[in-house]
């Protein structure tokens, strides 16, 4: 409706206005030189970039001269930009904030930044609220629930890519090397799924795209299900070298240690796999209203 429409350029434009200040009080008041705060920059320049693109072609109307489906990309950068944004408003003030010294000036420009990127991520996910399907409404499947399910398992992926691989968690055992193929395997085919939908290729595909999509929930709940039980066991266990205590030296660290990444990474399995699973519950439901 226009209504809605109106609405979501409100969010969107809230959201643009945000990212870049936050930006901007942040580089100019006090430059951030850790890898965590490039990781925050990143994530309020790709939110920016991307809004800027989103208003830029509704604004000339260039929704069917641009090579992806307007069905489905406009909210899967909304859900990819909540998910970063999300993540930063988190890591900022945890990192920034928390031991913060120096100059209050300093300090109090941390803390207007952190409430932008707050702002932000409420507005974004405010616009896929209002973008996502409503019951009987034809849109894109990106809108749907498990298209927004396929974004949320592509992000808990690439945060388990970061802690496995500094440093690198998987290599003593075959087990967690199992592990990891299975966040690859299902990434890669999650990521292949988002694109398609996207490049508005599923029509050329050799099979049925929704059962397509029912078998491989059924496949990553299987993986993910195995991944959930054997990396805690291989990783925590004493009997296969594990470590079930939390060593005394985590607490000396400034960041998080070797045993906190472990935890980190089976609790992101777990969350995974749970995502996998309502995936296949709504996949399912997909295949039989469809028949």
């Amino acid at each position: 409706s226009g209504l809605t429409s109106e609405t979501e350029e409100s969010f969107l434009l809230l959201s643009s206005v945000n990212s870049p200040l936050i930006m901007a009080i942040v580089l100019h008041f006090n430059p951030l030189l850790w890898t965590r705060g490039d990781w925050c920059i990143f994530c309020w320049a790709f939110s920016f970039a991307g809004t800027l693109l989103v208003i830029l072609v509704e604004l000339f109307g260039l929704q069917m001269k641009v090579p992806v489906s307007w069905k489905n990309f406009p909210i899967t950068f909304a859900c990819y930009a909540a998910l970063l944004c999300l993540s930063a408003s988190i890591i900022f003030p945890l990192y920034f904030l928390k031991h913060s010294t120096g100059p209050s000036s300093i300090r109090d420009y941390r803390i207007v930044a952190a409430v932008f990127s707050c702002l932000a991520t409420v507005a974004y996910i405010s616009e896929v609220s209002i973008s996502k399907a409503r019951p009987g409404e034809v849109v894109g499947y990106m809108a749907t629930g498990p298209g927004l399910l396929k974004v949320c398992e592509t992000f808990v992926a690439c945060i388990i890519f970061v802690f496995v691989t500094d440093p690198v968690l998987y290599d003593r055992h075959d087990a967690p090397k199992y592990c990891m193929a299975v966040y690859c395997i299902c990434f890669i085919l999650s990521a292949a799924i988002i694109l398609l939908c996207i490049g508005e290729c599923t029509g050329c595909l050799p099979f049925p795209f929704p059962r397509f999509l029912s078998a491989y929930a059924m496949l990553a709940v299987v993986l993910y299900l195995s991944a959930t039980i054997i990396w805690p066991i291989f990783n925590f266990d004493p009997k296969h070298g594990g470590n079930r205590d939390r060593p005394y030296s985590c607490s000396t660290e400034s960041g998080l240690c070797s045993w906190d990444k472990r935890m980190a990474v089976a609790l992101l399995t777990a969350v995974n796999f749970i995502l996998y699973l309502a995936d296949l519950i709504y996949s399912t439901r997909l295949v039989f209203v469809n028949a």
